[in-house]
């Protein structure tokens, strides 16, 4: 069985995915159980000659500050926060929880007020060099529906870490989606039709992005934000989701004109109908993506996996990213994965690009 190793994880997220260089810091994020990275992605910034800033949380932290937190500590941040994220030169969080649902009973609005207060802070953070991953736990195992061994034998292969060089393998995908994007780039309309989906929109004139790896550790997507008011159609959802560790599942979207006139969900509809109301663009598409890696093979309720599964496409609620030329501004940004491995079709200008979960 091919095993996950920690130090070989930092290495590839330290050159490849943040390029760390002598006399930079580096904020480090995750939970105590990721640990293992933790202390090989110390090694590997010292190695470096840079300075690692690590920012471990405690079990039962975020659901604590939820719980005790007052209204002005929701509505605002600390300036040390936005400060912070102003100076460091690259970031790295690392998602590992002991319990994917731990803030199912939190107030959705309470989550929406402290994501609207974040915004800035987001910003500056998204403005250097920075790097999103996993590690995998008990929490994320159960959720994914397979033993720890095996869900860590599963993250390695998403991570390309079961190769014998895994910059080599992210170098083929990144030529592979060079490939598409010429193809993409050339197309006005995009139309998704599935099971309970029938959803055009333009993106004529956006740049596409080739997401290799560097931002999203595992990555596997190109990208980019539609045009914001050519949305039209119906999108159903089938692969769960669980932002903020809610449980989300089912979702239908009707857009008019690019806005969501109509929003339900078989779970979590509460959550949905709250994430929508964040702000006046979470009503809004901000981006486009299309799954490209097939080394992920199966929804496992963590995001960053599941909307680079290959043969799958997937839309993001609230805010664009602007190198695609995307306008839309919002405190949400929200994927939701649509699979199109059980007969459904992606075209561009009536040309297939994907049917049946497989590249034309």
């Amino acid at each position: 069985m091919t095993t996950l190793d920690p130090a070989a994880f930092a290495d590839l997220l330290a050159d490849y995915c943040l390029d760390v260089r002598a006399g930079q810091t580096v904020a480090v994020g995750s939970s105590m159980l990721a640990e293992p990275l933790l202390l090989e992605l110390q090694r590997a910034i010292l190695e470096r000659e840079a300075w690692p800033l690590l920012r471990p949380e405690l079990p039962g932290q975020a659901e604590g500050f939820y719980a005790h937190a007052r209204d002005r500590q929701l509505d605002e941040m600390p300036r040390v926060a936005l400060l912070e994220a102003e100076n460091v030169d690259a970031s790295v969080y690392v998602q590992a929880p002991q319990n994917t649902r731990a803030l199912a009973g939190v107030d959705p609005a309470r989550i929406t007020r402290l994501s609207r207060a974040r915004a800035g802070v987001r910003e500056a953070t998204l403005k250097r060099r920075w790097c999103s991953t996993l590690w995998p736990t008990h929490g994320l195992a159960q959720q994914a529906g397979l033993s720890l061994a095996d869900y860590s034998a599963f993250v390695a292969r998403a991570l390309f870490l079961h190769t014998p060089d895994p910059v080599a393998a992210w170098g083929e995908l990144r030529a592979f989606q060079d490939r598409l994007i010429q193809r993409l780039s050339r197309a006005s309309q995009l139309r998704i039709e599935a099971p309970g989906t029938d959803l055009t929109l333009d993106v004529r004139g956006r740049t596409w992005v080739n997401s290799d790896g560097k931002r999203n550790m595992p990555s596997g997507e190109v990208f980019t934000g539609p045009l914001e008011d050519s949305a039209n159609g119906r999108v159903f959802f089938g692969v769960p989701s669980s932002p903020a560790g809610v449980d989300v599942a089912g979702v239908t979207l009707v857009f008019r004109d690019g806005v969501v006139a109509e929003a339900t969900a078989e779970r979590g509809e509460a959550y949905l109908r709250q994430a929508l109301e964040t702000d006046a663009g979470s009503r809004r598409l901000g981006e486009i993506g299309i799954g490209t890696n097939y080394g992920i093979d199966r929804p496992t309720g963590t995001i960053l996996f599941d909307e680079k599964i290959g043969g799958t496409v997937h839309l993001a609620l609230g805010r664009s990213y602007p190198e695609t030329g995307g306008t839309n501004v919002s405190a949400l940004h929200w994927d939701l994965v649509c699979d199109l491995r059980g007969g459904g079709r992606l075209t561009a200008d009536g040309e297939v690009v994907q049917e049946g979960g497989r590249f034309a």
